[in-house]
């Protein structure tokens, strides 16, 4: 590697060529894996159930420990990077990631692998709190569509793949190889990173709200275990106690950032019109996102009656369409209009999801597809102009705050989408249910087309400065 950059140097528009590059690799590196964390495990939780001798609901936690970890304290992450720097907890969060991933390939009881899934959703949290804003840092300011395009491109095939590359490494070997895979990719990750990825701006005299920190991992944590509780037919009354705390600490939390002037959620950064757009459309998106994905699996084997494996192949024209239309979002928005990129996306994935919902059990697998397919040309098309809105609409000392809360909004939704998903098998006779689920679904996308179409009236700079 011939190193042209100075990592200590302030880089004003993006890193030369070739470190632009090496550092793209690592943060490729980095963020796959711990997408891909949230959702390779789930295919082998009935093996864990039988090795280590625990009910189905008991082994969950497998996969909800990491996502609550996450969700807990992604904005503490991104709060501690505006004050030590984002390449630093980067690297903080990769060679953690690193450590525990093999912990978990080691874990010889369900109490080992539990404890090490936390610890590394945590690692996972520090890596995605910062990589929009490293992103950022990484391309020139007239390139950081294609910057943000890479970067939705990795996570969506990440995210759609993950249960395809569990059963191709299942096939060959058993579940502790889905942990081990992690530590090359770390790695690699780590070590082009101390040496290409540059520093970003950060303030060393601020201190960090610990305080804070605690009432936003009891309030998001809580708050999204308590949904998982509604979805799965949980206790009504500790539902109600759950939603009691939460409301009164989320109070407490809300009240106490608007008095901060570095809040950890950084509410200032939603005074921005284009910011608190950009955010709400995301969120709403992920949630119709994740009813279709929660849905497609159940419709194609159960009411058209496939196999898994057909099953993961009719799905894969979602991730591959990303693949292709993520990076061609990114270079037209160098020509077009963001928000217009972003606008149309939506239609089209509106338009997927609409389409799917005229899908029965004669259906043929060219139907099936390309509908998929459509769904995957939208939702990509419309995720990396937003991405790039996000960011930057938002002042460049406050990217850690955007970038945490840019990945926070993305949970937000999702989570809510798997809940809303859940109510509604468990409310809706399964024969309506799919149908019903890819309805609502395209309705909620109408919905984010009219929240997006209000940022056309917008410049990115208006009331940028909080």
């Amino acid at each position: 590697m011939s190193n042209k950059c100075d990592i200590h140097q302030d880089y004003t528009d993006g890193l030369p060529m070739p470190c632009r590059t090496w550092a793209v690799i690592a943060l490729g590196c980095a963020v796959c894996m711990s997408i891909l964390d949230s959702y390779i495990v789930n295919i082998i939780l009935p093996n864990l159930a039988r090795d280590f001798k625990v009910s189905p609901s008991t082994i969950t936690w497998i996969v909800n420990g990491y996502q609550l970890a996450i969700v807990a304290s992604i904005l503490s992450f991104s709060s501690l990077a505006e004050i030590v720097g984002c390449r630093k907890i980067f690297l903080i969060g990769t060679a953690m990631f690193s450590v525990t991933s093999l912990v978990c390939a080691l874990s010889d009881s369900f109490s080992t692998l539990f404890m090490a899934r936390i610890l590394q959703g945590f690692s996972a949290s520090a890596i995605m709190s910062v990589s929009t804003a490293l992103i950022k840092k990484v391309f020139p300011a007239a390139q950081i569509g294609r910057g943000m395009g890479i970067n939705a491109m990795i996570v969506s095939i990440s995210a759609a793949s993950g249960p395809s590359i569990a059963s191709g490494i299942l096939a060959i070997g058993s579940w502790h190889w889905l942990f081990v895979i992690n530590i090359p990719l770390a790695i690699i990750a780590f070590l082009i990173g101390i040496k290409y990825l540059p520093k970003t701006e950060h303030d060393k005299s601020r201190k960090f709200d610990y305080i804070s920190a605690i009432a936003n991992a009891i309030t998001f944590g809580l708050l999204f275990y308590t949904l998982d509780g509604f979805a799965h037919h949980g206790s009504i009354v500790r539902l109600m106690i759950q939603l009691v705390v939460v409301l009164g600490i989320g109070y407490y939390f809300i009240h106490r950032q608007l008095h901060q002037e570095s809040p950890l959620l950084p509410i200032d950064l939603l005074r921005i019109p284009m910011f608190r757009l950009s955010i709400f459309t995301s969120i709403f998106s992920f949630i119709a996102q994740m009813l279709a994905m929660i849905t497609l699996p159940f419709f194609l084997q159960n009411t058209m009656k496939l196999t898994e494996v057909m099953t993961g192949l009719l799905l894969t024209p979602w991730p591959a369409a990303a693949l292709f239309t993520a990076p061609l979002a990114g270079f037209l928005i160098e020509k077009v209009k963001p928000a217009l990129v972003s606008s149309v996306g939506l239609i089209i994935f509106c338009g997927g999801l609409l389409l799917l919902s005229f899908l029965h059990a004669d259906s043929s697998h060219i139907d099936v597809a390309w509908r998929i397919a459509v769904c995957g040309i939208g939702f990509a098309l419309f995720q990396t102009p937003n991405n790039s809105l996000i960011m930057a609409s938002a002042p460049t000392k406050r990217s850690g705050g955007a970038s945490g809360m840019l990945s926070l909004g993305r949970l937000i939704g999702q989570t809510f989408g798997t809940t809303f998903a859940a109510l509604l098998f468990s409310f809706i006779v399964q024969s309506k249910a799919t149908a019903t689920c890819f309805l609502i679904a395209s309705g909620i996308a109408i919905i984010t087309v009219f929240i997006s179409s209000l940022r056309m009236r917008k410049n990115i700079s208006d009331n940028i400065k909080v």
